[in-house]
């Protein structure tokens, strides 16, 4: 077996091969493979922060006697053949579920192993359909996908009366991604006059931004990660673009951070309730709980997710540890099959044979300056 460095949550440090403190019965080990580096490196790390928060704060919850959370997490560099890997790495040193992964093609490749090994995989920080639909046993998503997403932009775009919409996408992801926004179009009657894939490292960007000036569009769609999304909005806005964008939650708080730098707006849609939303008990918890382990961390969309995710599992693990006996993989899956939490504002519940535990999505413009301003 090849060895890996992982990262152990409420640890003083690293170990290659970690080591429970507690009795078998008690541990509960959380498996994450993140894009810790490559061009998706702050999302991957604050879905982990997000993550290892809500794991230290059940620990402290739950006491010397009580379950006791690991996070084992492995990156991936954003490639999906890693995330397989990491998958295999992280069954293999005995994780009781998959939680937070970050690369929705990587984690829909991972989707034999959930069945060979019966183990459920929690709280993909990705909207992708390839995950979503028909039967997907073991999979409990704790956020919307972008099916929700995309209808309630296509409903924006109806409001305003707009009628040119392109729409831009990760060429590497999978094709019912593309498929469910074609759909949601022609129910709309819209039809999409250009429809391309670019690469999420952002290589030839200045062709697809021409392509796109070229078509004299009403406005714009991404399904990409932050740095296509800024990159081709620069581009577009230096050649007098002057219509609107529009990105999915993929791009997360790297897109709201970087959007200053460009100096144009971006209706954005959230899965998770705002990070300054402080009179919701989700965001005021997790910004407590971020603190609590790293006093300088900043709150953000991206690492919201991340805790919900973590919560998400917590809860699953401590249902499953009431029926009796240890925690296993298979307990806590049949625990998710019928699992509902209010987090404080935001709710998960799976009803039986669905594995969507939330359609909760908010459209928020993030203006020029990269303030959520409506």
């Amino acid at each position: 077996m090849q060895r890996r460095h992982f990262m152990i949550a409420g640890a003083a440090g690293c170990a290659t091969w970690p080591h429970l403190s507690h009795a078998a019965g008690k541990a509960v080990r959380i498996g994450q493979s993140a894009s810790l580096t490559g061009t998706q490196t702050q999302y991957g790390k604050d879905v982990n922060l997000g993550l290892n928060a809500a794991l230290v704060a059940a620990n402290k919850a739950e006491g010397p006697n009580g379950l006791n959370f690991e996070l084992l997490a492995l990156d991936d560099g954003g490639v999906k053949e890693r995330v397989v890997s990491n998958a295999k790495s992280l069954i293999d040193v005995g994780a009781s579920a998959l939680v937070g992964f970050t690369n929705g093609i990587g984690a829909q490749d991972c989707l034999p192993l959930l069945q060979e090994h019966q183990i459920a995989m929690i709280g993909t920080a990705s909207g992708n359909m390839g995950i979503r639909v028909g039967s997907q046993p073991g999979t409990a998503h704790v956020r919307a996908g972008y099916d929700v997403e995309y209808r309630q932009m296509i409903n924006y775009v109806k409001t305003f009366g707009l009628k040119k919409v392109g729409y831009v996408y990760l060429q590497d992801t999978s094709k019912i991604n593309l498929a469910t926004m074609t759909a949601v179009m022609d129910s709309a009657g819209i039809k999409p006059p250009i429809a391309l894939g670019v690469d999420r490292n952002i290589k030839g960007i200045e062709v697809a931004a021409k392509q796109l000036l070229d078509a004299k569009l009403d406005c714009v769609f991404f399904t990409t990660n932050a740095a296509p999304v800024l990159a081709i909005m620069k581009l577009m806005n230096e050649g007098g673009f002057p219509g609107m964008f529009f990105a999915t939650s993929l791009a997360g708080q790297d897109l709201i951070n970087g959007v200053a730098s460009i100096g144009r707006s971006v209706v954005m849609s959230l899965v998770v309730p705002r990070p300054t939303a402080l009179g919701i008990g989700v965001v005021s918890q997790c910004t407590r709980d971020v603190a609590a382990i790293n006093a300088n961390a900043k709150m953000g969309v991206t690492v919201l997710e991340g805790y919900i995710a973590g919560r998400v599992a917590v809860e699953a693990a401590r249902a499953a540890a009431q029926r009796g006996g240890d925690v296993s993989r298979q307990r806590i899956r049949d625990a998710l099959a019928n699992l509902k939490v209010d987090l404080g504002g935001y709710r998960v519940g799976y009803e039986s044979g669905s594995s969507q535990g939330s359609q909760y999505v908010d459209l928020v413009v993030v203006d020029r300056f990269g303030r959520i301003a409506g």
